[in-house]
């Protein structure tokens, strides 16, 4: 029986669709489609109704996806059980925000590796609540995102690691204005609002009544900064302490007082381990 067959199986039962499960698990979905008719086989059952356009599981395939989360389980236990007081070993899935990507994580990861070696952490990129849902249905073990933003899944706790300012961002020539005549007088480069960052700038905007002129919705800080520093409007992202020093950019401290954002460790309630907790504490130092 294949490991990753089972993986697999959770996979279809999370998207609903084979094509879904092979973009979570990296399959095509004949690859999908050839690993559950291997289950068929082996357990001698159909494990999803077949007749539907999209696949529903049976009875005989409900009892395989639940006494197989004990198999998944207990073998994800197998290398913190092998690992000592003194090095962890396994594998840690990451998801991380494109601000600590570009910042304190991958100091962080090489501060764990070199502690460690014996660990082996996969990285993957996203907005905040597209990881969050990612980390409760179990596709990554944790995840670097922003404090989480109502709504927000149930099932989740986090770690604190450090704290952002958010800054209203503009091209050199207009630094003497005030936050209000430069959000009225330019364009505005939204950040997503699908994004927790975005969301507690929408909130603050809201609050301070202002008429915008929108022109771009962004999800990406790094392409907000460009397109600001070619002049065409303003925007709000949260930066690193000390990186608005760095910008050729006029940056003017955003909210009374300014905002701030804290960005966390992300994990599911009961499943905080020490790969994760290892990875919090070497993201902390390197931001110290």
């Amino acid at each position: 029986m294949s490991l990753r067959a089972l993986r697999t199986l959770h996979a279809v039962a999370r998207q609903g669709s084979f094509a879904g499960a092979g973009e979570a698990v990296g399959l095509t979905q004949p690859a999908v489609s050839l690993q559950m008719k291997t289950l068929d086989d082996e357990f001698g059952v159909q494990l999803f109704d077949r007749s539907r356009r999209l696949p529903v599981l049976t009875d005989a395939g409900r009892i395989v996806l639940e006494r197989s989360k004990e198999v998944l389980a207990l073998y994800d236990t197998i290398s913190g059980a092998l690992s000592d007081e003194q090095s962890l070993a396994g594998r840690l899935k990451v998801g991380a925000i494109q601000t600590a990507l570009a910042g304190a994580l991958p100091d962080a990861l090489v501060a764990l590796n070199t502690a460690h070696p014996r660990v082996r952490i996969h990285v993957a990129a996203g907005m905040s609540a597209e990881l969050a849902l990612q980390v409760v249905a179990g596709d990554l073990d944790a995840a670097v995102t922003t404090e989480p933003v109502r709504p927000y899944p149930s099932d989740l706790v986090w770690t604190p690691l450090y704290e952002d300012r958010f800054w209203l961002i503009a091209p050199p020539q207009y630094a003497q204005r005030s936050v209000r005549e430069l959000l009225s007088d330019l364009p505005f480069i939204r950040f997503d609002s699908r994004a927790w960052a975005g969301r507690l700038i929408d909130q603050e905007l809201r609050r301070m009544k202002m008429e915008l002129r929108e022109d771009m919705v962004l999800d990406s800080q790094d392409v907000i900064l460009r397109m600001v520093d070619k002049g065409l409007g303003v925007a709000v992202v949260p930066l690193s302490s000390g990186v608005q020093k760095t910008l050729a950019l006029t940056c003017v401290p955003f909210g009374d007082p300014q905002m701030v954002r804290r960005v966390v460790l992300l994990e599911r309630k009961g499943h905080r381990g020490r790969l994760s907790m290892a990875l919090a504490q070497a993201i902390i130092e390197v931001r110290r």
